[in-house]
């Protein structure tokens, strides 16, 4: 199966930075994942988003995306159809003062034929469950809400990959909760292929792979369970774990016999009540 994300030696510079902000990282993804990039400030997450729809442009190495260099310029229309990015903030990103055309937009600049436009607009706004609000005006929206017509603006344009760069980082915890079952859904239902760059561990823990970043390159690239489970490393990179985690981690440094692999707060409930059940029983 070919790799949908294939960055390999990828290096970058900014031009008033003596330091690399990429420096020779190789990450691969297959279709159909959902991975989580995680990293303190400067770490390279969204450098390396900025590459997967050439934003910006390697100094070194290579990054493929779905088969195409993003170097090639006579390609960076199929890039940017394949590969859709959404920002932490939704205003930077809705142009239109009603929630329909603004969803239109890029298929209008594509020169997708109208009809098959007001299908994907439909479609795009019942995937992200923001249909009935069609024909409101986006200011009039939640930040959740904007951010998800943002997201049926890249669904719009049926991508293989979506790319959220903290894309909940405005939002409060009902509109975080939004995105993250919008984003999950469309994974599910759709079989995008979602990278989610994030600073909130239990989003992350959602996910099927963490990807840690530490100066530009790839520390750690495992499932939540065993990325979560290196909670001094993570302490030391800045990171944080999901609460879950924190709380397993400090019962058991008191000799508390929990598992150490926890990182939902249900696991915890669990894993307590059973703690609990077999203290009665004994």
């Amino acid at each position: 199966m070919q790799e949908i994300i294939r960055a390999q030696d990828l290096t970058y510079q900014y031009p008033d930075n003596e330091t690399l902000s990429l420096d020779g990282l190789t990450l691969s993804v297959t279709p159909g994942e959902l991975v989580a990039v995680l990293g303190h400030n400067g770490s390279g997450k969204s450098t390396f988003a900025k590459h997967l729809n050439a934003i910006l442009l390697p100094s070194g190495g290579v990054c493929y995306v779905d088969g195409i260099d993003t170097k090639e310029e006579d390609r960076l229309l199929d890039l940017r159809r394949t590969a859709g990015m959404v920002f932490q903030n939704p205003d930077n990103q809705i142009v239109a003062t009603i929630v329909e055309e603004d969803v239109a937009f890029g298929l209008e600049n594509l020169g997708v034929a109208p009809a098959e436009i007001r299908e994907r607009v439909d479609q795009a706004l019942r995937d992200v469950g923001m249909y009935e609000y069609r024909e409101h005006a986006p200011h009039r929206l939640s930040g959740g809400q904007k951010q998800r017509v943002a997201i049926a603006g890249i669904l719009a344009m049926r991508p293989n990959l979506i790319v959220l760069d903290e894309p909940t980082a405005m939002l409060d915890p009902r509109g975080r909760r939004e995105v993250l079952d919008t984003v999950k859904r469309m994974n599910r239902e759709q079989g995008v292929t979602v990278l989610l760059i994030t600073h909130y561990m239990e989003e992350a823990a959602e996910m099927d792979r963490v990807v840690i970043l530490d100066r530009g390159r790839v520390l750690l690239d495992a499932p939540p369970k065993k990325v979560f489970s290196h909670v001094s490393m993570l302490r030391e990179l800045g990171l944080d774990v999901p609460q879950s985690t924190q709380l397993v981690d400090e019962l058991r440094r008191c000799g508390v016999d929990l598992p150490a692999d926890i990182i939902t707060a249900e696991e915890c409930a669990d894993a307590i009540a059973a703690l609990l059940d077999r203290g009665v029983g004994a």
